[in-house]
């Protein structure tokens, strides 16, 4: 399948496929006079991508996973290590992002508290 067809079925641009080619995430395809061709295990590959985009990989992470990888299985047993890593860091993110936000409620409760007392003390003047 050609290039727009890729992109269709793995739900990705043109753009974006070429970007990934530029940078190793995708093999360079074969090329049937003079235009890129593609496979379904290319298309498994390009959803894999997408769907670990938005899942918060980077694109530098998932050239780490997909090292080595020219077809075939995806190398599931490196991706596995990767989301147990990925998800690590989301419990350590969520767990910062809860005690900011506990902060800012003490902090907002104290801005409160002390608004109400420079008005008590201006009514009293």
């Amino acid at each position: 399948m050609y290039i727009g067809k890729a992109a269709q079925l793995s739900g990705t641009t043109i753009k974006a496929i070429r970007h990934y080619e530029a940078i190793g995430l995708m093999p360079e395809p074969q090329r049937l006079g003079g235009y890129r061709v593609y496979t379904a295990q290319s298309v498994e590959r390009l959803a894999f991508i997408k769907c670990a985009q938005q899942l918060g990989f980077k694109l530098k992470e998932l050239q780490e996973i997909l090292l080595g990888y020219e077809g075939g299985a995806l190398p599931w047993e490196r991706a596995d290590r990767a989301i147990a890593n990925k998800k690590h860091e989301l419990v350590t993110q969520i767990a910062t992002l809860q005690h900011m936000h506990t902060g800012l409620l003490t902090f907002e409760a104290q801005l409160k508290a002390a608004q109400g007392q420079c008005s008590v003390s201006m009514k009293a003047s």
